[in-house]
């Protein structure tokens, strides 16, 4: 049988809630076959991040080269990159393979505080792979990073945000508000002509441990599969939506989401109907 491919190129996450992990959860529940590419080792559980480990430039591309000569992709996700070196490896080979459908989260600060990004990274980011991306998917923090400003509490500063970070050259633009303290959890998409709301009411919770690499990775998934890209994006928010409100109470700390939920709350509606 075919299967749409999907390829994550980010960190690995010891405690299994986010990086890899989560993507290759993500990529099997919207059945899609999932690979990865290591970029670093993470010492890492509900507590927070204990150790990073970047793998060597050269092991990298190894991965890459391996995936893509051989089995290819039909969408990419990149999730933490850590250094401007590893950035700029990512998106020569990228552009090399000539990789279309690619999802940029850019991770930059963990959770519990954690840098992720090194500070001289985020101009390689900018420069190199915000330009090649279909879709990029900043939280607050790292749009305003990004942008060189300080970090937005509204949403007419968002939705500036989001045109602002267009010029720079991806497809579309998500911007995420789960910082945001107050309403409804709501994210903006913007194509380059128009902002999309996309609203859901916010889940009382403090179990969101790999929130953004799920989300990335079930556009990513999407978009492998031919969907267009605000439906992609509408379906990764009711993915990780039902994986919030599911969310699992592992750890000491702050818990992973439940990557099965968005499965089971489609076969319950199934029933239904």
């Amino acid at each position: 049988m075919s299967i749409a491919k999907t390829l994550t190129i980010a960190g690995s996450d010891s405690g299994g809630g986010a990086g890899i992990q989560a993507d290759i959860k993500t990529f099997q529940e919207l059945n899609t076959f999932g690979m990865s590419v290591i970029t670093a080792l993470t010492a890492q559980n509900t507590l927070g991040v204990h150790g990073v480990f970047p793998q060597t430039l050269e092991a990298i591309e190894a991965q890459i080269e391996a995936v893509l000569s051989d089995i290819g992709t039909d969408a990419v996700k990149t999730g933490m990159l850590f250094s401007a070196d590893i950035i700029s490896l990512v998106a020569r080979k990228l552009k090399e393979y000539e990789v279309k459908n690619i999802v940029v989260d850019p991770v930059m600060i963990a959770k519990g505080g954690a840098a992720l990004l090194q500070e001289e990274a985020i101009r390689a980011l900018t420069k190199e792979l915000l330009p090649i991306a279909t879709v990029i998917t900043p939280n607050l923090p790292e749009a305003a990073k990004m942008l060189g400003r300080e970090e937005m509490k509204t949403i007419d500063e968002m939705k500036q945000a989001a045109i602002d970070l267009h010029k720079l050259g991806p497809a579309y633009v998500v911007i995420k508000g789960g910082h945001l303290t107050e309403g409804p959890a709501i994210d903006l998409l913007y194509d380059g002509k128009s902002i999309h709301v996309l609203e859901t009411k916010r889940v009382e919770t403090k179990h969101t441990h790999g929130t953004g690499c799920t989300f990335a990775a079930a556009i990513a998934a999407e978009l492998a599969k031919g969907v267009p890209t605000k439906e992609a994006v509408e379906t990764a928010k009711a993915f990780i939506t039902a994986a919030i409100s599911s969310s699992l109470e592992i750890g000491k700390g702050i818990g992973p989401t439940n990557h099965s939920a968005y499965r089971r709350f489609q076969s319950e509606k199934a029933i239904i109907e």
